[in-house]
């Protein structure tokens, strides 16, 4: 911009012509807004360019910007200004990370919920729950000549056992709120030209991997992401597991293996229209301490033998060409991991920094009842209670340590 008497008005978008300082050329013409604190994201004043796309062109305009003295932002920098500003409380400021690494449409709608505040709006009638068992109990200390009366202890215990329930029910939902924010890693194994590839594709729906009838075609691992049923699952295609005097196809055998240890759960293929082979229990062998899946493709072909000897070998039916059993296929996927209710109806906690508090905070309420239970000391039941109170804290940012937020901040993208 070469306009000197240019003063935006506040939450007005204008559109203005931008130009090289140094030649007069026309960069762009871009939306300028200007945000007057404390309105505006990080509660400061802030000016926003809304430039047309090109990498190219923003690349530019950058190095002008930069070229005036400015500085590029740290990673989580703006969220960290709108925490310190108290325009988001720590979890909320969590969110925003988790709402730009969301992967599925669940994973993003889960992580809206906590940027509006819902995890702190659950946590503060927590601690001012904690708060009315703290008061009367420091009340006592003042009086030592008075002990709390039993009626008075029976409420304190209903108080805590109550407050225990509702924290060790949120931190439960640990197990449901990781799977939906962090996926599962599924890996495909089985023998060469068993239709690997072809099951990978069918169930990203996409022609990823190259397929041939020639054995060992797959020489490397391919990894992408699907949806099932709002969790992402990272599917990973392997090469045949065989022994190979071919140096490239045993390299890739070897990555098939490390991706195999890596995985929550294997999907076993075999070939439904070929006689199952001793070679079949070698395939078994090698996934025998992992959880995993026997899925028998092709089964749009007449089927072969099902059996190696004496051993039947169940599992579920797919066609990767004509996509039937897939939807069973994929609900068996996810079935180990899946929660009763559904991931999708209430709040989960998706940090484990967050579920590493919550059950902090339940190990130091169940240590107080147990002291209000033996009739100790206010002090050492007040210990407890103090340590809860303070986990609680460091879940929204109240009582965080500098050196936590650092660790937290560094996760974020550049800039965000």
């Amino acid at each position: 911009m070469r306009d000197p008497q240019f003063t935006p008005e506040p939450n007005q978008v204008v559109l203005k012509s931008l130009h090289d300082l140094a030649s007069g050329e026309l960069l762009d013409r871009a939306l300028v807004t200007y945000f007057k604190a404390p309105h505006s994201f990080t509660g400061e004043d802030v000016v926003e360019l809304s430039c047309h796309g090109s990498p190219v062109l923003l690349r530019q305009l950058l190095d002008l910007i930069l070229s005036l003295d400015a500085r590029p932002a740290g990673p989580g920098e703006f969220t960290l200004r709108a925490l310190s500003n108290g325009r988001l409380n720590l979890s909320q400021a969590e969110a925003v990370r988790d709402l730009i690494n969301a992967q599925t449409g669940a994973a993003a709608r889960q992580a809206a919920r906590q940027m509006n505040g819902e995890l702190s709006t659950f946590l503060q009638p927590v601690k001012e729950a904690l708060l009315d068992i703290i008061v009367p109990l420091e009340s006592s200390l003042e009086f030592v000549e008075d002990d709390l009366p039993d009626l008075a202890l029976d409420q304190l215990t209903a108080k805590l056992s109550d407050l225990i329930a509702r924290v060790e029910k949120l931190a439960a939902t640990f197990h449901s709120g990781r799977l939906l924010r962090d996926g599962l890693k599924v890996t495909l194994v089985g023998r060469p030209n068993v239709g690997k590839s072809s099951l990978f594709n069918s169930l990203l729906v996409s022609d990823r991997a190259i397929v041939t009838d020639v054995p060992g075609t797959t020489r490397d691992t391919l990894s992408e992401v699907i949806n099932v049923s709002g969790i992402p699952v990272q599917l990973t295609d392997t090469a045949g597991v065989r022994p190979s005097s071919d140096q490239i196809e045993a390299l890739g055998v070897e990555r098939s293996r490390r991706s195999m240890a890596d995985a929550d759960i294997l999907v076993v293929v075999f070939d439904n229209s070929r006689s199952l082979t001793p070679e079949v229990v070698e395939v078994l062998a090698e996934v025998s301490d992992s959880l995993f899946l026997i899925v028998h493709n092709k089964s749009d072909l007449p089927p072969a033998e099902r059996s190696v000897g004496s051993q039947s070998i169940a599992g579920i039916h797919v066609s990767a060409k004509t996509g039937a059993g897939l939807k069973d296929l994929s609900a068996a996927i996810i079935a180990p991991f899946a929660e009763r209710d559904s991931h999708d109806t209430g709040l989960l906690i998706t940090d484990a920094r967050h579920h590493d508090l919550l059950r902090r905070t339940q190990s130091a309420l169940t240590a107080a009842l147990e002291s209000l239970s033996h009739r100790l000391s206010e002090e050492l039941i007040l210990v407890g209670l103090y340590d809860a109170l303070r986990y609680l804290g460091e879940i929204t940012g109240e009582t965080t340590p500098d050196d936590v937020l650092s660790q937290i901040f560094m996760t974020f993208c550049i800039g965000k």
